[in-house]
């Protein structure tokens, strides 16, 4: 039985609760419960804290789990990253008082506070610049103003809350963090049908199905446009100087393609949404 960390709470646990859920496995039905069984598809979930999953996952505890990347990398677990799943995005940059520091060798010596003190610690490390880490458990921008760091090192989403603790971002990108599939032992059984299903939902959720008929004459401008993953496929209408066309396109794109199609002459255009994918 393939055993599954989930998160519990925070911005990961709803988005992948609702991935799993949509992937066809069973979902816990007391959400204070922390485990529930899936013997249908030979699966027990294990809900756990977000930043402890990588740890029980590398450690062999739990077979596979979905986390941050920032908190994979932060918890040194000889687990790995299988697949982005494409949620959760986060960025990670450095911020100081204006003009205190420009370039990142500004901060060899200084202190700095962030929530990921290896995470943080490896990207200088790699760098060559020496820092005193400061670890704190979240809201890391008042670090400098109580006066128990130089820096900071912490998510960033707009800059608003950096801005409002008079701090602003300087140097390189640390991290760019995705919610991921990680496992220590990425070959067992029952793994690749997780990953499988899980890609299958993430094709639904960015693609949708277009279909439209097209004279033939237009056909090749049309299906420049509506390429698909592969090819598009093509049907013989009962009119033969018209085929019927069928292809995947971006979810985002969707009116965009359907101004462009209905320029090169094609009718009858209809959007369908994908509710599962094997790709």
């Amino acid at each position: 039985m393939l055993r599954v960390a989930v998160p519990n709470k925070g911005s990961l646990s709803e988005t992948a609760a609702e991935m799993l859920l949509e992937a066809g496995y069973a979902g816990r039905r007391d959400p204070r419960a922390l485990s529930a069984l899936d013997a249908r598809n030979d699966v027990e979930f294990f809900y756990l804290r977000p930043r402890d999953i990588a740890t029980y996952v590398g450690s062999g505890a739990l077979d596979v789990g979905i986390t941050g990347r920032d908190l994979l990398l932060d918890s040194r677990s000889p687990a790995q990253e299988i697949a982005t799943l494409d949620f959760a995005q986060s960025t990670f940059r450095f911020a100081a008082p204006p003009g205190r520091f420009a370039e990142l060798s500004d901060l060899a010596g200084v202190r700095i506070a962030t929530s990921y003190p290896a995470l943080v610690g490896d990207f200088l490390a790699r760098n060559g610049v020496q820092v005193t880490m400061v670890g704190l458990d979240g809201a890391v921008e008042s670090a400098v103003k109580l006066g128990v760091a130089d820096a900071v090192a912490d998510v960033v989403e707009t800059g608003s809350t950096l801005r409002a603790q008079g701090l602003e971002i300087f140097g390189p990108v640390i991290l760019d963090s995705t919610a991921v599939l990680v496992s220590a032992k990425p070959e067992l059984p029952g793994i690749a049908t997780l990953q499988r299903r899980l890609q299958g939902v993430l094709v639904a959720r960015q693609y949708v199905l277009l279909d439209y008929d097209v004279p033939l004459e237009h056909l090749e401008a049309a299906t420049k446009i509506t390429p698909g993953l592969e090819s598009p496929t093509l049907s013989p209408l009962h009119d033969p100087q018209w085929v019927a066309v069928r292809a995947m396109v971006p979810r985002s794109e969707t009116n965009h393609v359907m101004d462009e199609l209905y320029e090169v002459g094609a009718r009858a255009i209809l959007v369908s949404a994908i509710h599962a994918a094997r790709i």
